[in-house]
C-alpha cells in the first residue's frame, strides 16, 4: 500500500504495510511469513489484571459469557475464564480496558455488564527441580512421569521430552503436551506458572484400553506431584513508569513512591521539572495515578508500561482453584468422576416421561 492505492508484489518484507487476502482464521498477534522466520513468541505481555464481569440481567449469563469467549478468540489482548464459582472473569491490563469491554458488549451483543472490582494477577516459578511418576494403575489406564526445573526469567515453558517419539501414538503425545500446558495455568498457589522447563520422562500405556483422554486426566496430578516437590515461588508483576514532577514537588512525589514499595532507577532535573523513572508494582499503579495531582499540584505526567515482576515478601496470595485441585489426589479424583456422571447424564439425555 503505497499513497493509499495498492501494488501487487510476489513477496513483503519487515516494516511493508500491505493487504493480504484469503487468511480467514487469522487474527491479532499471529506471526506471518516463511516457517524457517517465525519464532512463536507472542508480542503482547501476560495481563497483570483480573476482574469478575456479570450481567445486569440475571437471564442474560450465558450470553454474556459467550459474547467473552467470541471476544477473547477475536482478540490475544482480551482473555477470560470462568471461576470457581461459575462467574466469567476476565483479564485486564489496565482500568480503561473495562470501559472498552463494556462498549464492545453493549454494541455488538446487546449486553449490559458490570464490573467487579479489580484484582491483581500474580505469577508462580518453580524454585527447584521437582519429578514425579504414576505407573499403570490406581485408576488410571496410563503410566506417565514428568519432571519441573527452573528456567531463566522471561522464558516461559518450554516442554520436551526424555522419550522417543515413538513410544506412545502421537494424539497421546499431544495430549500430555496440551494438558501441561493448560494445567500450569494454575500451580502450587492457584496462579499461572511461567519460566519452567517440563520434560516428558517416562510413559506407558496398555492397548487397545488406554485413550488420549487417559492422560489428560492423568497428567495435571502428576505434574501437580512434581511441582510440589520442587516448591513455587509467588511474584507479583510491575510496571516500568516514567513520570515528571514540577521542581518543588519531587519531595512529596519520591517520598510517596518509596512508600507504595516502588524503585525509583533515575532522576532528571530540568529547568522546571524532574524527570523520574522506576519500577512500581501494577497493583498500585492506579492508586499512584490518582494521587499524583494532589502530590504535583496538578502538573505532574504519568505513563507506565507491564515491566517484569517480582517476589512476593511474607506470606504468598493464592487464587481459588477451577481445576478440581490435583494437589490433593483424593478431591481431584472425585472432581473426575462427578464429570463422568454429569457427561454420562448429558449423554443420555432427559428420562422420557411415563405414559
Amino acid at each position: 500500500m503505497v499513497g493509499g492505492s495498492g501494488e501487487a508484489v510476489p513477496r513483503l518484507a519487515a516494516g511493508h504495510i500491505a493487504q493480504v487476502r484469503g487468511l480467514a482464521e487469522i487474527r491479532i498477534g499471529d506471526q506471518v511469513g516463511s516457517p524457517d522466520g517465525l519464532t512463536g513468541q507472542t508480542y503482547f505481555a501476560r495481563p497483570s489484571l483480573e476482574t469478575v464481569v456479570r450481567a445486569r440481567r440475571a437471564g442474560d449469563a450465558a450470553a454474556l459469557h459467550s459474547a467473552l469467549v467470541s471476544l477473547a478468540d477475536q482478540d490475544p489482548l482480551i482473555h477470560t475464564r470462568v471461576g470457581p464459582d461459575g462467574q466469567s472473569s476476565v483479564l485486564l491490563y489496565g482500568e480503561v480496558q473495562k470501559e472498552v469491554i463494556a462498549a464492545t458488549l453493549a454494541d455488538l451483543y446487546g449486553l449490559d455488564a458490570v464490573f467487579m472490582p479489580t484484582q491483581i494477577v500474580h505469577l508462580e516459578k518453580p524454585v527447584a527441580v521437582g519429578t514425579a511418576y504414576e505407573p499403570i494403575g490406581h485408576g488410571f489406564a496410563a503410566a506417565l512421569g514428568l519432571r519441573v526445573a527452573p528456567a531463566e526469567p522471561g522464558s516461559g515453558i518450554r516442554y520436551q521430552r526424555e522419550v522417543e517419539l515413538g513410544s506412545l501414538p502421537l494424539a497421546f503425545h499431544q495430549a500430555i503436551e496440551e494438558t501441561v500446558r493448560h494445567a500450569l495455568e494454575q500451580g502450587v498457589h492457584g496462579w499461572p506458572v511461567t519460566d519452567a522447563v517440563v520434560t516428558l520422562t517416562d510413559c506407558g500405556y496398555l492397548s487397545p484400553v488406554t485413550t488420549a483422554g487417559e492422560f489428560r486426566d492423568l497428567t495435571p496430578l502428576v505434574l501437580a506431584q512434581a511441582l510440589a516437590v520442587a516448591g513455587t515461588r509467588v511474584y507479583e508483576p510491575c510496571n516500568r513508569f516514567d513520570l515528571d514532577v514540577p521542581l518543588q514537588r519531587f519531595g512529596p512525589v519520591t517520598a510517596q513512591l518509596a512508600q507504595l514499595g516502588a524503585r525509583i532507577d533515575a532522576t532528571t532535573g530540568g529547568a522546571t521539572s524532574w524527570h523520574i523513572t522506576g519500577e512500581i508494582p501494577a497493583r498500585l499503579v492506579h492508586s499512584f495515578q490518582q494521587q499524583l495531582p494532589g502530590l504535583s499540584s496538578g502538573e505532574g505526567t504519568w505513563s507506565s508500561r507491564p515491566w517484569g515482576d517480582r517476589p512476593v515478601a511474607g506470606t504468598p496470595p493464592s487464587r481459588r482453584r477451577t481445576d478440581g485441585n490435583p494437589y490433593d489426589r483424593a478431591e481431584y479424583v472425585r472432581f473426575l468422576a462427578q464429570r463422568t456422571l454429569a457427561a454420562v447424564g448429558r449423554s443420555a439425555g432427559p428420562t422420557p416421561a411415563r405414559p
